[in-house]
């Protein structure tokens, strides 16, 4: 997929979490395609080789790949501190990981609730906190936030996620007046229904997709191109007059809820 160029992500140096697969691995790609100087983390010893493989075939700069539980806060921040330390301070952070596993209200325990926010929000916190003092050093750069539009649309089965999804809408803004005097921009991209491997795996099918299609003001299956493509714009300096927003990538489907 080709994306349009960004010269001042060129040389810029870029955390990506959960980079390995879906719409991570595709940020990835985006950002090496700019030219940029990646590192991406994932869960598994090798999960990104194959990546790594891919965009050294395409002649794209080899990113490094770091294996951490984003959930086990002391050492995320420990990673990405040794990071910093190797190869100077980052421009860009994307806090992407997390996982929309489905669970009715019943099964939800103390512990699993803990987990749900320590995946899907609790470490997108302590990633800014360990990259910001090099970023506003280095003089200043961008972090973006991936959100959700479930949490929007009230999807039952989700309360964990959609908690957590929630709270980045706050997260978000409030880092952004505390980081925009040290030069730091914080947004937020918030998907809708993208189509991903796991997705294809777990929960699609021709009526899935049509409900989708009928709920969306624009009538596509969205991927996760059209992610990457809204990140790299607020991760470039073109959109150097834009902090503490939300951009929806959801085809539309979140005005279902305003109007229903």
């Amino acid at each position: 997929m080709s994306y349009a160029q960004y010269p001042s992500l060129r040389g810029a140096r870029v955390f990506i979490s959960g980079g390995s697969s879906g719409i991570g691995a595709e940020l990835v790609r985006a950002f090496a395609g700019q030219g940029a100087r990646v590192a991406f983390c994932g869960t598994r010893e090798g999960g990104g080789d194959a990546l790594m493989q891919e965009l050294a075939a395409a002649g794209l700069p080899r990113p490094e790949y770091a294996v951490c539980d984003v959930r086990d806060a002391v050492a995320y921040q420990r990673l990405l501190r040794q990071l910093i330390e190797r190869g100077g301070a980052f421009q860009v952070l994307v806090n992407n990981a997390g996982r929309d596993d489905r669970h009715t209200m019943e099964e939800v325990t103390p512990e699993f609730w803990d987990e749900r926010l320590a995946l899907n929000l609790k470490h997108y916190f302590f990633a800014i906190q360990a990259l910001a003092p090099a970023m506003a050093e280095a003089g200043g750069g961008s972090i973006i936030n991936m959100g959700s539009v479930s949490w929007m649309r009230g999807r039952p089965n989700l309360v964990g996620y959609t908690t957590a999804k929630a709270g980045i809408l706050g997260l978000t803004r409030t880092l952004a007046r505390e980081l925009g005097p040290r030069g730091i921009r914080v947004n937020a991209v918030v998907p809708g229904a993208i189509v991903t491997e796991r997705q294809n795996a777990l929960h699609r099918d021709p009526v899935a997709d049509q409900q989708f299609l009928d709920a969306q003001c624009l009538k596509i299956r969205l991927d996760p191109g059209h992610v990457a493509r809204a990140t790299l714009f607020l991760a470039a300096q073109d959109s150097d007059g834009m902090t503490g927003q939300h951009v929806l990538v959801d085809a539309g489907i979140a005005q279902q809820s305003i109007l229903t």
